[in-house]
């Protein structure tokens, strides 16, 4: 069995306010900010509000995860973008620590300019290398490099583009993946079609190793394959559709994930709908 669970604001105290959230949407598993996911400022958290969330997702038995600042770009051609991205990740590291996340998930960047591509990746490597030998050998938190939608001069967005981020890093084994279904959507991984979904993931694993896929982020999309474009949607209403979420759940390398679903909830007032929806999916691949 894989959790099945939700992007929980925090806003107002992170126990106070995601773990009421988890138990209405029936959520197994948990994503949250730890920050200002769209600003440099790091919060040092509030130390009982941190002791009360991790207690209450082991209570739950709920795995939890942290999602760095969006501004996170260790590709970048400007020093202080990456120096800033440097310390954005180590202080999430950190939080995630203090609250008993599993791991934190980045993305994976861009070089943003034409020609700075090689210096990009070794950018990469020197940012991430001191930070993921540090977690060698603890009992903490990895990092997961989350695979952008493309476009923008992207370091990783489809799926071989990843395995040369992780050759940046000599594949160190505390490097993880996280699996976003309306990124590689985006990036022109048909995930829609028949067989799409299980032949993406089936390349992921090739390419990545059977180990590395730690999170998904199921996500349907209001765009078309291949656009490039972020934009999420509800599971089943957009153009992936529920076949392609089916065949996630029912492939061998997601059994055990943890499932995020990170979709609008102005409709549905949370993520409930969704969840239910995924399970259902993954009910239906079970009974068949």
């Amino acid at each position: 069995m894989r959790p099945l669970g939700a992007h929980a604001p925090s806003s107002g105290g992170l126990a106070k306010s995601a773990l009421p959230y988890l138990d209405a949407a029936g959520a197994e598993a948990v994503q949250v900010f730890v920050g200002n996911p769209r600003g440099w400022a790091r919060s040092a958290g509030d130390p009982k509000q941190d002791a009360a969330f991790r207690a209450g997702c082991e209570e739950r038995q709920i795995p939890a995860f942290v999602h760095a600042s969006l501004l996170v770009n260790l590709g970048s051609p400007t020093p202080e973008t990456v120096r800033r991205s440097a310390e954005a990740l180590d202080h999430a590291l950190t939080r995630a620590a203090a609250i008993g996340a599993r791991a934190v998930v980045f993305h994976a960047g861009s070089a943003v300019t034409d020609g700075h591509y090689p210096a990009a990746m070794r950018q990469v490597r020197e940012s991430l290398l001191p930070m993921l030998d540090d977690l060698a050998g603890h009992d903490g938190p990895r990092l997961l490099v989350e695979p952008s939608a493309g476009g923008g001069r992207s370091l990783a967005a489809r799926v071989e583009q990843l395995a040369e981020f992780l050759a940046a890093v000599d594949r160190h084994p505390q490097l993880g993946i996280c699996f976003d279904t309306c990124h590689v959507w985006a990036a022109g991984h048909d995930v829609a079609s028949a067989g799409g979904m299980a032949a993406t993931l089936d390349a992921l694993v090739s390419e990545c190793g059977a180990d590395r896929l730690q999170l998904v982020h199921a996500n349907d999309s209001k765009d078309g394959c291949g656009s490039t474009r972020d934009r999420h949607e509800n599971i089943g209403q957009g153009t992936i559709g529920e076949p392609g979420f089916a065949e996630l759940l029912a492939h061998p390398a997601t059994a055990g994930v943890p499932v995020i679903v990170e979709t609008p909830t102005e409709r549905h007032h949370g993520h409930a709908a969704d969840i239910a929806t995924l399970r259902r999916l993954g009910a239906a691949r079970v009974r068949s």
